[in-house]
């Protein structure tokens, strides 16, 4: 297995998400992998974070190594995945993308037990580099 790239979230975004974790009623292998990516990232306040680091509501660029497949994803909350593109925070690939930082790859578990190599080639849309720090109530 490879090390996993160091990342960094917003106190904001771990604030949503540590909340988001405790109103699960099944704590299945997606919350299970959040949480682990929580524990390990830096965590910094929502005007200090860079501008090619992924956050929540983020729009990112990325390529798949394999095939060279370009994909175009926005990381969501749960209720606002099922979208062209939109990536739940509790898939496989959600929970690995945040906090990444441009040129970064990570292993995306695709379906059949294979893995795949994403790098993060742009984050397209930011909403702390927009200056976006609110987000609807849940």
């Amino acid at each position: 297995m490879t090390s996993a790239p160091s990342i960094t979230i917003t106190r904001l975004d771990l604030q949503r998400l540590e909340h988001l974790l405790d109103s699960l009623d099944d704590h299945g292998p997606g919350a299970i992998a959040l949480q682990a990516e929580l524990d390990r990232a830096e965590v910094v306040g929502h005007n200090e974070v860079p501008a090619g680091v992924v956050t929540m509501n983020s729009r990112v660029h990325c390529r798949e190594e394999s095939s060279g497949k370009d994909y175009h994803l926005t990381l969501v909350y749960p209720q606002d995945a099922g979208g062209e593109g939109k990536v739940s925070i509790l898939a496989p690939v959600g929970s690995a993308l945040l906090g990444l930082s441009v040129g970064q790859h990570i292993d995306w578990p695709a379906p059949g037990g294979k893995q795949l190599k994403l790098t993060l080639l742009a984050v397209e849309y930011q909403p702390e580099a927009a200056g976006e720090y609110s987000q609807p109530a849940n």
